[in-house]
């Protein structure tokens, strides 16, 4: 056998096993009497390309296809599992009723799994409906986000700071219209990063400073990593899938311009990894200070729409209730070196949020495309 094939069996049997942790994962959050009619199924990798996966009760057998979890980040591969899992939740819970495969039961079945209730055959997944550009009002916005960013590129720091600002602005009053909007609004929820066992202390800064400023709201989450065969922890940020975007977009470009910044920093020294979190975690509380800073010009600040946002936007409260019915408050801290620390903080105050195009390194799609008209 190659190599190479040897590689691609091991692969799938690690994925194969996370399926089977996800999996319990999810039913540990069911009702005890719904959980107790559970089997863990039989997990199946498909190279039929006309489904992304499928529940056959006469197997008990949940597959999904090969394509979905080896060209796809994992919470897309989890979104579809879940999706799976309600099929066989109706058909353990509720035997016998002759519901239609997408009826009633099975809507009830996804909400309570947090699954997503529309077809997984020819529908996109999580990271397509997330990131793929469309005509919708959310878009139109974001397109008038890039175009600030766009002047953010500028050489002439005082036009590069106002554009992010104008652009800070912007994102401000579009949640302030949305939260007092009467209709119907959806949410998302995507991984950013990768799964992992131990993250470093500048991961959880950066979470705050999304939450904080992007009117996402961000939780570590339980997911399964790949490379070590076992269950970890990822950062899941929520919100409309405009701030999902935005969000996911700061994350890269802030990860990106810490390790340009670090590597200008340490050249010519001996400096471990946890230097580097000292100098990380200064950069982003020097950036975040800086959006925190008055704004001159700017009749209502971002910081005091956030505020309001925060308190009024109930849909989202309510969509972030359902999600995760059990959270806990995590503290960070430990030593610092307060003079790359202080340095770090003083290049966080030079950063300015652009355009550009970043990897999450997830598979999915960069947060902000090109310019489109």
């Amino acid at each position: 056998m190659k190599p190479s094939q040897t590689l691609q069996i091991e692969l799938e049997r690690r994925i194969l096993h996370g399926l089977r942790l996800e999996w319990q994962n999810a039913c540990d959050d069911l009702p005890a009497e719904m959980a107790t009619c559970m089997r863990p199924p039989l997990f199946r990798l498909s190279g039929a390309e006309g489904r992304l996966g499928g529940w056959n009760p006469a197997r008990g057998e949940i597959f999904l296809s090969r394509r979905l979890v080896l060209d796809h980040p994992w919470d897309a591969v989890c979104d579809v599992l879940r999706h799976e899992m309600a099929h066989q939740l109706v058909d353990a819970f509720w035997p016998g009723e002759g519901q239609r495969p997408h009826g009633s039961r099975f809507r009830q079945a996804c909400h309570i799994l947090r699954a997503v209730p529309d077809a997984s055959g020819t529908y996109p997944t999580l990271d397509q409906r997330v990131y793929a550009d469309s005509a919708s009002p959310d878009d139109r916005i974001l397109r008038r986000i890039r175009k600030l960013m766009a002047l953010s590129d500028s050489p002439h720091i005082h036009e590069a700071e106002a554009a992010m600002v104008k652009a800070h602005a912007l994102i401000a009053k579009y949640n302030l219209d949305l939260a007092a909007c009467e209709k119907k609004r959806g949410f998302v929820s995507v991984f950013l990063g990768q799964p992992a066992l131990r993250h470093c202390r500048e991961a959880y800064t950066l979470g705050q400073l999304l939450q904080q400023h992007y009117f996402i709201e961000a939780v570590w989450v339980p997911a399964y990593v790949v490379t070590r065969g076992r269950m970890g922890r990822v950062l899941e940020i929520s919100g409309s899938r405009a701030n999902v975007q935005i969000a996911a977009y700061v994350y890269d470009f802030v990860n990106t311009y810490i390790d340009g910044a670090w590597t200008r920093f340490q050249a010519g020294r001996k400096l471990g990894r946890h230097r580097k979190t000292d100098f990380a975690i200064g950069v982003i509380e020097g950036f975040t200070a800086k959006l925190d800073a008055p704004q001159a010009g700017i009749e209502d600040s971002p910081a005091k729409i956030r505020a309001l946002v925060r308190r009024e936007d109930a849909a989202l409260n309510g969509y972030l209730t359902h999600r995760y019915p059990r959270l806990s408050r995590i503290r960070r801290g430990g030593r610092m070196d307060p003079e790359i620390h202080a340095a770090g903080k003083a290049e966080g105050r030079r950063l300015v949020i652009s355009k550009g195009i970043c990897d999450n390194g997830s598979g999915a799609a960069p947060a902000l495309l090109p310019d489109s008209d």
